[in-house]
């Protein structure tokens, strides 16, 4: 039988590797495998390289299922970094992003993730990033709206004197613009 063969072999390695990371199932069947791999008669450190993790992974793996069978191979929950604001100061700053930040002394005339940092800082002292207070916005279901420039009302004369080719005095008769 002839042998197949893959092609671009690393690329397409790293796209499995990829795949398997994205998939919970399929990261537990790579538990499985390297546990399997163990009980076959591989060390730790050869399981992690022949399946492309580290060495400690696989040793994380085989104590996990020694100690808990095959639940310790499945994903626990991953509950991240907790908040840094307590449910009051949550349903505070919900509460001022429906008002303007002037109203809060500062100086912005839209809440943005400057702006909404800077106030956290001030009313809780707590140093939030731009990017996290980005998230705040959208878990509060609310969303960046910048507000459309308004033309001023221009002075035709300073206009005229700024513009590169200056019109010829026929022209400017021939093209009033609005009362003189």
């Amino acid at each position: 039988m002839k042998a197949l063969t893959i092609s671009d072999t690393d690329s397409m390695t790293m796209a499995l590797q990829d795949e398997i990371r994205r998939n919970e199932a399929a990261r537990y069947d790579h538990r499985l495998h390297g546990v399997l791999l163990v009980a076959q008669g591989m060390t730790c450190p050869q399981v992690a390289d022949y399946l492309g993790d580290s060495p400690h992974t696989a040793v994380n793996w085989v104590q996990r299922f020694e100690r808990r069978g095959f639940a310790g191979l499945i994903d626990g929950e991953r509950t991240g970094r907790p908040t840094r604001l307590s449910p009051e100061q949550r349903d505070a700053v919900e509460d001022a992003l429906r008002q303007r930040p002037l109203d809060f002394g500062l100086s912005a005339n839209l809440w943005d993730g400057p702006t909404l940092s800077a106030f956290l800082k001030r009313q809780f002292s707590i140093d939030l990033k731009v990017r996290q207070c980005q998230r705040l916005f959208r878990q509060f279901g609310f969303r960046l709206r910048k507000p459309r420039p308004q033309v001023a009302q221009a002075d035709l004369r300073l206009q005229a004197a700024h513009k590169k080719t200056p019109a010829t005095s026929r022209q400017s008769r021939n093209r009033s613009v609005g009362p003189r």
